[in-house]
């Protein structure tokens, strides 16, 4: 396993803005507008973003590693439903589509596949769990390179963290994924 340093210490921080934001976002949500229904409430978010990120993939290059410039569009589902007690029940999706680039080494293609689903469920106190596979999928042999997160965090109503689970990996792998 190849391991990223910097890198994996900024992804977790953004990570972690990210989170905090989407729960912002829905307890917001749900101390504007859970008082006034009566039933549940279903929101649906479904957007596509043009994006262009600058990935590391170590194994490229036979393992001296290159910077790949990547671009295309990045699918964002969000489902949200608002219940008749005040909670907030999200569910989310984010797929890359159509997501590719050049190695600015070798001018060697990549593709961008993989999804990061999750939840967000919150009320006084939150949980929100999400699982990511990201694959930038590389010409020839041994240069694609897979980031897979399985993450989980619970706070209770009086803001404590009382469960918590990061485990990440990066892998470079040949030309076919398990």
């Amino acid at each position: 396993m190849n391991r990223i340093g910097n890198p994996r210490s900024s992804r977790k921080l953004a990570l972690l803005r990210f989170i905090s934001f989407v729960a912002t976002l829905g307890l917001i949500g749900v101390l504007s507008v859970a008082p006034a229904l009566a039933k549940a409430t279903t929101f649906t978010d479904n957007v596509r973003v043009p994006t262009e990120i600058f990935v590391f993939v170590p194994c490229a290059r036979g393992g001296a590693g290159e910077f790949v410039q990547l671009s295309g569009t990045l699918h964002i589902l969000f489902v949200t439903t608002i219940d008749d007690k005040g909670g907030t029940h999200t569910k989310f999706h984010f797929q890359p589509q159509g997501i590719s680039g050049t190695g600015l080494i070798t001018g060697d293609k990549y593709q961008a596949t993989g999804v990061t689903e999750g939840t967000f469920n919150g009320k006084v106190g939150f949980e929100t769990s999400f699982v990511n596979n990201f694959k930038i999928i590389g010409q020839g042999p041994g240069n694609n390179f897979l980031i897979h997160e399985n993450f989980h965090i619970t706070v209770d109503k009086n803001g404590e963290v009382t469960a918590s689970v990061d485990n990440f990996s990066v892998k470079c792998k040949s030309a076919s994924y398990p």
